[in-house]
Protein backbone atom coordinates (compact mmCIF):
# COMPACT_ATOMS: atom_id res chain seq x y z
CA UNK A 1 0.00 0.00 0.00
CA UNK A 2 1.08 3.22 -1.26
CA UNK A 3 -1.01 5.36 0.96
CA UNK A 4 -2.38 6.17 4.08
CA UNK A 5 -5.90 7.06 5.26
CA UNK A 6 -6.18 7.94 9.01
CA UNK A 7 -9.93 8.31 8.68
CA UNK A 8 -10.55 4.92 7.19
CA UNK A 9 -8.23 2.93 9.94
CA UNK A 10 -9.79 2.22 12.92
CA UNK A 11 -7.45 1.95 15.95
CA UNK A 12 -6.49 -1.29 17.57
CA UNK A 13 -6.79 -1.45 21.13
CA UNK A 14 -4.21 -2.73 23.15
CA UNK A 15 -5.86 -1.98 26.77
CA UNK A 16 -4.94 0.20 29.99
CA UNK A 17 -5.70 3.27 27.84
CA UNK A 18 -3.72 2.59 24.84
CA UNK A 19 -4.09 2.18 21.43
CA UNK A 20 -2.61 2.27 17.87
CA UNK A 21 -2.49 2.61 13.88
CA UNK A 22 0.00 0.94 11.46
CA UNK A 23 0.77 3.90 9.09
CA UNK A 24 3.09 1.67 6.65
CA UNK A 25 6.09 -0.69 7.00
CA UNK A 26 8.40 -2.51 4.57
CA UNK A 27 10.18 -4.99 5.29
CA UNK A 28 12.85 -2.42 6.97
CA UNK A 29 10.74 -0.06 8.16
CA UNK A 30 7.73 0.93 9.91
CA UNK A 31 5.59 3.60 10.97
CA UNK A 32 2.85 3.42 13.95
CA UNK A 33 0.76 6.00 15.47
CA UNK A 34 0.60 5.41 18.96
CA UNK A 35 -2.46 7.28 21.10
CA UNK A 36 -2.71 7.32 25.35
CA UNK A 37 -5.02 8.46 27.75
CA UNK A 38 -3.83 10.59 30.35
CA UNK A 39 -1.66 8.30 33.03
CA UNK A 40 -1.40 5.72 30.57
CA UNK A 41 1.93 3.75 30.80
CA UNK A 42 4.31 2.13 28.11
CA UNK A 43 6.16 0.34 30.58
CA UNK A 44 9.70 0.04 30.19
CA UNK A 45 11.12 -2.29 27.63
CA UNK A 46 13.69 -2.96 25.41
CA UNK A 47 13.88 -4.75 21.85
CA UNK A 48 16.64 -7.33 20.86
CA UNK A 49 16.58 -6.51 17.17
CA UNK A 50 14.02 -2.82 16.93
CA UNK A 51 15.87 0.38 16.88
CA UNK A 52 13.18 3.11 17.86
CA UNK A 53 12.33 6.64 17.31
CA UNK A 54 9.28 8.33 18.87
CA UNK A 55 8.24 11.46 17.75
CA UNK A 56 5.59 13.79 20.05
CA UNK A 57 2.58 14.43 17.97
CA UNK A 58 -0.01 16.01 20.20
CA UNK A 59 -0.21 16.17 24.15
CA UNK A 60 2.90 15.33 26.04
CA UNK A 61 4.69 12.37 27.75
CA UNK A 62 7.18 12.05 30.64
CA UNK A 63 9.46 9.37 29.09
CA UNK A 64 12.71 7.37 30.55
CA UNK A 65 15.59 6.48 28.26
CA UNK A 66 18.20 4.51 29.56
CA UNK A 67 17.62 5.70 33.37
CA UNK A 68 17.12 9.47 31.86
CA UNK A 69 13.99 10.86 33.08
CA UNK A 70 12.29 13.66 30.47
CA UNK A 71 9.54 15.53 29.83
CA UNK A 72 8.75 15.47 25.58
CA UNK A 73 6.21 17.84 24.20
CA UNK A 74 5.19 18.44 20.89
CA UNK A 75 7.74 18.42 18.39
CA UNK A 76 10.05 16.60 20.64
CA UNK A 77 11.29 12.85 20.27
CA UNK A 78 13.16 10.23 21.90
CA UNK A 79 15.79 7.23 20.36
CA UNK A 80 15.85 4.61 21.51
CA UNK A 81 18.33 1.94 20.12
CA UNK A 82 17.83 -1.78 20.20
CA UNK A 83 18.58 -3.08 23.64
CA UNK A 84 17.92 0.33 25.25
CA UNK A 85 15.23 0.32 27.98
CA UNK A 86 12.48 3.04 26.98
CA UNK A 87 8.95 3.88 28.42
CA UNK A 88 6.59 6.49 28.53
CA UNK A 89 3.69 7.72 30.99
CA UNK A 90 1.37 10.10 29.17
CA UNK A 91 0.81 13.26 30.99
CA UNK A 92 -2.25 14.60 28.59
CA UNK A 93 -5.78 12.82 26.97
CA UNK A 94 -4.75 11.67 23.51
CA UNK A 95 -1.25 12.29 23.60
CA UNK A 96 0.11 10.56 20.37
CA UNK A 97 3.32 9.34 19.51
CA UNK A 98 4.53 8.05 15.67
CA UNK A 99 6.96 5.39 16.05
CA UNK A 100 9.46 4.03 14.09
CA UNK A 101 10.82 0.94 14.19
CA UNK A 102 13.78 -1.05 11.54
CA UNK A 103 13.08 -3.37 10.79
CA UNK A 104 9.58 -3.91 10.87
CA UNK A 105 7.46 -4.99 13.86
CA UNK A 106 6.19 -8.31 12.76
CA UNK A 107 4.10 -8.60 16.09
CA UNK A 108 2.22 -5.47 14.94
CA UNK A 109 1.14 -7.05 11.54
CA UNK A 110 -0.84 -9.62 13.24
Amino acid sequence: MNFFNGADTPWRELGDGIRRKVVGHTPQLMSVIMEFDKGAVGTPHSHEIHDQIAYVVAGSFEAIIDGQIRVLKVGDAFIAPHFTSHGVTALEDKSRLLDQFSPVREDYLE
